[in-house]
């Protein structure tokens, strides 16, 4: 009845790129989709979940707060399956750099 969709699509830097220095946005190589609560997925309930982190240098998903939510009960289950994704870290002149992403995460009844 359900599914999951992490939309890696509608990343949005939070920081533009400086006009003296090519830079290039952080990718999303590995994802993983979250577990959709067991209620709202019953009620046949959507949602959405907009988490705003640090991807580092190494790739990885650090410092992650959240933005907005449509229900709460999204929260811990759209969390727990950023700190498994896996980025291609941003780079300033060929240097990686951390940057900060805007991640929704798309919870959709299917059926």
């Amino acid at each position: 009845m359900k599914a999951v969709l992490p939309l890696a699509l509608g990343l949005a830097l939070a920081a533009p790129a400086r006009a003296d220095g090519k830079f290039e946005p952080a990718v999303p190589v590995r994802t993983s989709a979250p577990e959709f609560p067991p209620a709202l997925d019953q009620a046949g309930i959507p949602g959405l979940v907009l988490v705003d982190c640090l991807v580092d240098a190494r790739g990885n998903v650090q410092d992650m707060q959240v933005e907005k939510t449509t229900d709460p009960q999204f929260v811990q289950p759209a969390l727990a399956a950023l700190k498994k994704w896996k980025f291609k870290p941003a780079e300033r002149d060929g240097n990686r750099v951390s940057s900060r992403v805007s991640i929704p995460i798309r919870f959709t009844v299917s059926g």
